[in-house]
């Protein structure tokens, strides 16, 4: 079934796979970053699969910006389909962050980007998004009930063609508390440990709807911020994720998963 995804900072690295490889698999998608005029990558892919790639201008961090891509959706989306995936990857890494040297606007730009961002863009498209299939109560308490919450090679037996639709941010476990072991990218931390939280509010908020949230750890990988000594390939951890996104249930809302669908400590 074809299915329309979201996804926001997808000009490059590994926003830009997520829209190669659901064009790949006949999705439709809709692609987000602040200058589409310069995303030669991504509107090159529009000429590969036409009519199936819509591609917008959105800054994460700003509300006008957030408000004019709502104004947009219904013209995109036409009057009976919705968004059945979002995916939050627009972020920002402030680097040579040093205890003693700290600058509330990188902080305040951090948090910003990488959780208000996400959570209010979530809040605002939420009326997009597609309800979750009536009748699957028993699905989600039986995975429940599963030896552990690896998604990917034991659920999938288990949700046999039944798919949810889903909110996937990106998350870091640098974000997760537990994990800290040293002083490191601060703003970038804190703000991943905060969206880790809003992922787990909007979990609560859309359990009614049969929505489901998640927070996924992608890696250290070989982008622009991951850099050549990353030891995944976009390739690889884009196609992880995407199976942790499809086994995903209700069961699973709110949780924190690396991108091969292990759990995370918060």
């Amino acid at each position: 079934m074809t299915r329309t995804a979201l996804v926001t900072g997808a000009n490059r690295g590994i926003g830009l796979e997520f829209v190669r490889q659901l064009l790949a698999r006949g999705d439709r998608v809709i692609a987000a970053c602040r200058q589409p005029g310069k995303a030669t990558a991504l509107n090159a892919l529009g000429g590969e699969h036409p009519g199936r790639l819509h591609v917008l201008p959105l800054d994460v961090a700003s509300e006008k910006s957030r408000s004019e891509l709502v104004r947009e959706l219904p013209l995109v989306l036409g009057e009976d389909e919705c968004i059945d995936l979002l995916l939050n990857n627009a972020g920002v890494l402030h680097s040579g962050e040093r205890f003693g040297q700290l600058r509330q606007e990188l902080l305040e730009d951090s948090l910003r980007t990488n959780a208000l961002g996400p959570l209010l863009l979530a809040q605002v498209i939420a009326p997009f998004l597609r309800d979750g299939p009536r009748g699957t109560e028993n699905t989600a308490e039986a995975i429940k009930s599963l030896p552990d919450t690896r998604l990917v090679d034991r659920l999938r037996s288990a949700l046999g063609t039944t798919h949810f639709p889903v909110i996937a941010n990106l998350s870091s476990q640098l974000g997760s508390i537990a994990g800290v072991h040293r002083f490191g990218t601060p703003g970038y931390a804190i703000s991943k440990a905060a969206q880790n939280m809003a992922t787990a509010q909007l979990a609560q908020a859309l359990a009614a709807r049969g929505i489901v949230a998640l927070a996924l750890h992608p890696g250290w990988v070989q982008t622009d911020m991951g850099g050549e000594r990353a030891p995944d390939a976009p390739v690889d951890v884009v196609a992880g994720m995407l199976l942790v996104i499809d086994a995903a249930t209700p069961a699973h809302a709110g949780g924190f998963f690396d991108w091969r669908g292990e759990p995370l400590p918060w």
